[in-house]
C-alpha cells in the first residue's frame, strides 16, 4: 500500500501528512501579493515615528569606544578563506568557535559556555543532494540544480520511483469553485504535475482556500501518486535559478530534531526550459499548456510519458559550536540577571567546492558585537565599577538554516 494513501494517512495522523505536504507552503510555492493603492495610501497616511531622543554625553562616550579597527579586522578575518565559510557543522566553523573564544578570553570575558569553556556544543544533522542523481522524462534528461530540485526533508539516502507522468492543472478539488482538475485521472504510482499560480477572474478567497498547500498534497498523494513536480514556481523577481542556488544548498537540523516516521515521497520543483523538455510530443507545448490553464480552460491529462527518478543523499551528523562569553554584573543579585548581545557567525560554508565568505551576513555582525564586548571590558577594569546586570556576548551557529544555534540556546542556556 503506497505511504500516503487515505487509509494510512487517517491511522498515522494528520500531523505525519503534514510533513509532507507544508513543502508545497515554502516561499518558493507562496502567492504572489500585489500592494493595492489603498494600501499604499494607508501607509502613506501612517504617522511618522517620533523621533529618537539625543543621544546623552555618557551613551555618546561608550559608543567612541567601539572601535572601528576591531570591526574590520575580525569581519576580514572571518570572511577570509582560512574559515571556509563558517559552514555548520563544517570544519571551518570549528575554527570560527575557537577564535571567537580566543578572542572573548582575550578580553577577559568570563567563559558562559558548557564546562567551564566558551563552547556550548551542538550536535546537528546534515543531507545534501549528490550530482549522481539523476531525473529522466521519456528521454530527456534533467539535471539537479538547473533543470530541477528535489525539495527537503529527506528521509532516505536512496530514493527511486518510476511512473506514467499525469499533468493535474493546479490540482484542485474544489465544489464552492465547482472544479476538479483531478477528475478522470488515474493517479496511482503515477508522477504528478501541479502548476503553481492561478486562472485569470478567478475568486481570489475562495481559490486560495481550495489551494491549501496541505489540500492539494493530500489529494494527490492520498490517490496514489509517487511524487510531485511543481512547474511555475519561478518569478521576475525571484528567478528559478535563484531559487535553485539557495534551496539545493545543504539542508541541516539539528539533531535532535524529530525525523518523518515513514518515507516521504519525492516533491519536485522544476524550471520553464525543464517543463518545455516535459511536454515535448505531448501534443501541446507547456507554454500553451499554461496559457491555456491560466485563461481557465481545464487542461489535465496524461503525458503518455514515463518519469524515473534516482535521488542519491548523503546523510551525516557532526558537531558545531555556540561560543558565549560573560562580563559578570556588580549587583551580588542582579548579575543573575543578563542583557544578551547576540549574532551568528555562521555561513554557507563550503557548498559544490565554492566558498560562501558571509563578510556582511554575517562576519560583521559578529565582529560587532566582538567590539562592544570590548568597549566594555575597557570601560570598566574594576569589576564594582561594572553595570549591575551581567553582559552576555552571544555568537551563535546554525542561523542559515533556522535560527538553529539561537533556538539550542534558549532552549538549554549555558
Amino acid at each position: 500500500m503506497h505511504s500516503l494513501s487515505r487509509n494510512n494517512v487517517q491511522s498515522r495522523g494528520f500531523l505525519s501528512a503534514v510533513l509532507v505536504v507544508a513543502l508545497l507552503s515554502s516561499p518558493a510555492l507562496a502567492w504572489q501579493s500585489t500592494v493595492t493603492a489603498p494600501a499604499i495610501q494607508a501607509i502613506k497616511a501612517t504617522p511618522a515615528a517620533k523621533a529618537a531622543p539625543a543621544v546623552t554625553g555618557a551613551e555618546r562616550k561608550a559608543a567612541e569606544r567601539v572601535k572601528l579597527e576591531t570591526i574590520r579586522d575580525v569581519t576580514t578575518t572571518l570572511s577570509s578563506n582560512e574559515f571556509e565559510g563558517r559552514g555548520t557543522a563544517q570544519p571551518g566553523a570549528d575554527k570560527a568557535a575557537r577564535y571567537l573564544a580566543d578572542r572573548f578570553a582575550k578580553l577577559g570575558l568570563k567563559p558562559a559556555g558548557e564546562n567551564g569553556t566558551y563552547l556550548q556544543p551542538i550536535k546537528f544533522r546534515s543531507a545534501h543532494v549528490l550530482p549522481e542523481s539523476s531525473f529522466m522524462v521519456g528521454d530527456a534528461a534533467l539535471k539537479q540544480g538547473e533543470d530541477y530540485i528535489v525539495l527537503p526533508p529527506y528521509t532516505s539516502e536512496q530514493v527511486d520511483q518510476a511512473g506514467g507522468v499525469v499533468f493535474v492543472g493546479y490540482g484542485v478539488v474544489s465544489p464552492e469553485l465547482k472544479r476538479d482538475d483531478l477528475a478522470g485521472l488515474e493517479l496511482k504510482d503515477k508522477v504528478a504535475i501541479i502548476l503553481n499560480g492561478q486562472p485569470a477572474g478567478v475568486d481570489v478567497p475562495a481559490w486560495r482556500r481550495a489551494t491549501n498547500p496541505q489540500t492539494r498534497a493530500m489529494n494527490i498523494f492520498g490517490r496514489g501518486a509517487v511524487a510531485i513536480i511543481v512547474a511555475n514556481v519561478g518569478t521576475p523577481a525571484q528567478p528559478f535559478t535563484t531559487l535553485a542556488n539557495y534551496l539545493s544548498r545543504r539542508r541541516v537540523t539539528l539533531a535532535s530534531a524529530p525525523t518523518p516516521p515513514f518515507k516521504i515521497p519525492p516533491v519536485l520543483l522544476t524550471s520553464d526550459v525543464a517543463m518545455e523538455k516535459i511536454f515535448a510530443g505531448s501534443g501541446m507545448t507547456y507554454a500553451q499548456t499554461q496559457e491555456k490553464a491560466t485563461s481557465g480552460e481545464m487542461v489535465s491529462r496524461d503525458l503518455g510519458k514515463t518519469a524515473t527518478l534516482a535521488l542519491r543523499l548523503k546523510f551525516a551528523e557532526a558537531t558545531s559550536d555556540n561560543v558565549a562569553g560573560v562580563l559578570e554584573g556588580s549587583d551580588a543579585k542582579l548579575k543573575q540577571e543578563a542583557v544578551v548581545y547576540s549574532a551568528h557567525y555562521d555561513a554557507y560554508g563550503i557548498e559544490g567546492g565554492r566558498i560562501y565568505p558571509g563578510a556582511a551576513d554575517n562576519a560583521l555582525g559578529t565582529a560587532t558585537i566582538t567590539a562592544i564586548a570590548e568597549a566594555f571590558t575597557k570601560a570598566f577594569p574594576k569589576p564594582s565599577s561594572r553595570p549591575r546586570r551581567s553582559i552576555i556576548f552571544l555568537a551563535v551557529t546554525g542561523e542559515e538554516y533556522g535560527l538553529l544555534g539561537a533556538e539550542h540556546w534558549v532552549g538549554h542556556p549555558t
